[in-house]
């Protein structure tokens, strides 16, 4: 089998700026990311997380190195360019692993994040979360 490095990108958003509602909306992100992609921490080499200026109780890359695995993973904060009238209370990713160059890539957008990739929201089923916004609209 072959392996290459590849990219993966996802995102999520928040209800507000704490600890907790951060902890859980990166915690959704990782776990669908892990699943979605059957992504190992060892094939991992590199995780950017970005969060919006209105983001600042906890920096995502401190949830994630809590998890198994994940505490050998290169890992960086930084803050999102700000543009007007862009999606608020969300935090990206950008991960660099070794995956199996046949494997198709699933990338993550949760919550209000997936209006930022409609293309590649579409073919992915929607979450427990997402489904409760989408029969309140």
């Amino acid at each position: 089998m072959e392996w290459q490095m590849r990219a993966i990108r996802g995102a999520t958003t928040v209800a507000e700026n704490t600890i907790e509602a951060i902890r859980e909306a990166v915690t959704e992100l990782i776990d669908e990311l892990e699943q979605r992609n059957q992504l190992q921490s060892d094939k991992m080499i590199s995780v950017t997380f970005s969060v919006t200026r209105d983001l600042d109780a906890i920096f995502p890359a401190a949830i994630a190195r809590s998890r198994s695995g994940w505490d050998n993973v290169a890992m960086l904060d930084v803050q999102q360019m700000h543009v007007e009238g862009s999606l608020e209370r969300c935090i990206r990713f950008l991960i660099h692993a070794y995956l199996p160059a046949s494997t198709p890539i699933n990338h993550i957008y949760l919550r209000q994040a997936a209006k930022l990739r409609p293309d590649w929201s579409l073919s992915q089923p929607l979450q427990p979360s997402q489904q409760a916004v989408k029969s309140k609209v």
